[in-house]
């Protein structure tokens, strides 16, 4: 408890004198403001008693598996049941012919159950199609619309919600999240950096720009493991230059940074996968502390499909315990997918979705900072 104490005083510290720099920044917006992502949630709506779930959690992969087997086959392959189910994932994936590994390849199973999915009216998100029934546009396919579960009067686009929104590793802080959070973490790849300037003010600015970026360096933490508010990160070059480097233009409000919409590539590392998506359309809102340590928020927009079944197919041994069936996952979400249709097949090629994040404040370091440093 002690060095939390000391740890939040020499934070809070920090965030005064950074918030004074910012708001003296001179006319033209010279401020800065900068934050590294630690968490990254699916936002998933959850009543009492899981009324949007009328048939319950999906089958999982493994439970497709072993009622496949006779019962000679289940005593022997699972030691009677002794062998967890994390350490029996290999061959529940390997089940297509000739052990074939079917998130990998998920049309070499056939007979998979349905993917059982969020049948419920309600949803976080962001009216990404701007229609008030769901009706396909020029970059959206015919879908059914949410209900805001923090606004009767607003309508949300969450298709990938209602594909993982009832099954067990994406509830309530789901396994498949957390896991993936915690493998950033400690290693600190695919870490974002948010970094916003032009700020005149870091509470109240109605013309700022934001930038995304991802970080070489690990999380700072304090004697507890929490991230340090106010550590120096620097950004990731490739022949100097940042490999990430998209830009949103915002306003703050209030300490609420929130963007317009637009095409972003984000880094990804977690759940024994790298990739980089692009989220379409993608929107952010930020809500800073009033210490000014920390930040909150949602990230909207249509995340490509190809990256995300990627994603749910290499996720090796975190599969068989967060309980879903990839060949069920990746028919549902090809039927569910709303957005930007392909041109010659008219399937959709991108994913409606919401994301709930945290974020502590950072300083990120760009190359020119660097070189100049060195050079002292």
């Amino acid at each position: 408890m002690k060095f939390r104490l000391i740890g939040t005083v020499v934070g809070m510290a920090f965030a005064a004198t950074f918030a004074n720099s910012a708001s003296a920044a001179d006319s033209k917006g010279g401020g800065k403001l900068a934050f590294a992502v630690r968490d990254w949630f699916t936002s998933v709506y959850e009543s009492k008693f899981m009324d949007e779930c009328p048939e319950g959690l999906a089958i999982s992969g493994d439970e497709v598996w072993w009622r496949g087997l006779n019962k000679k086959d289940r005593a022997r392959l699972t030691d009677n049941g002794l062998i967890q189910t994390l350490n029996r994932w290999g061959q529940a994936v390997r089940r297509g012919p000739n052990g074939v590994d079917i998130c990998l390849n998920p049309s070499a199973s056939t007979g998979d159950p349905v993917q059982r999915i969020v049948e419920g009216k309600y949803s976080y998100g962001a009216d990404l199609d701007g229609t008030k029934d769901g009706h396909a546009t020029a970059k959206s396919c015919a879908h059914e619309k949410f209900i805001d579960a923090n606004d009767d009067n607003k309508l949300v686009d969450n298709q990938f919600y209602r594909l993982v929104g009832c099954t067990y590793g994406w509830r309530h802080v789901g396994l498949v999240d957390l896991n993936a959070n915690e493998m950033r973490g400690t290693s600190g790849l695919g870490m974002i950096l948010i970094e916003v300037t032009g700020v005149d003010d870091p509470r109240n600015d109605d013309d700022v720009t934001v930038t995304f970026y991802r970080s070489v360096d690990q999380f700072a933490l304090d004697p507890v493991g929490a991230p340090l508010p106010f550590s120096s990160y620097r950004i990731e070059t490739v022949d100097g230059k940042p490999r990430y480097s998209d830009s949103l233009k915002g306003s703050i409000k209030d300490g609420v940074i929130e963007t317009k919409r637009g095409d972003v590539k984000l880094p990804f590392y977690g759940n024994y996968n790298f990739m980089h998506p692009v989220i379409k359309d993608m929107g952010l809102k930020l809500t800073v502390a009033e210490d000014g340590n920390s930040a909150t928020g949602m990230v909207t927009g249509y995340y490509d499909l190809a990256m995300m079944l990627y994603w749910i197919g290499g996720m090796g041994p975190t599969i068989p315990v967060s309980y879903y069936n990839c060949p069920s996952v990746d028919t549902a979400a090809r039927k569910l997918a709303d957005g930007y249709p392909d041109p010659k097949t008219g399937e959709c090629t991108s994913i409606s979705s919401a994301f709930n994040i945290k974020a502590y404040s950072a300083f990120a370091i760009h190359p020119e900072t660097e070189r100049r440093e060195a050079k002292r």
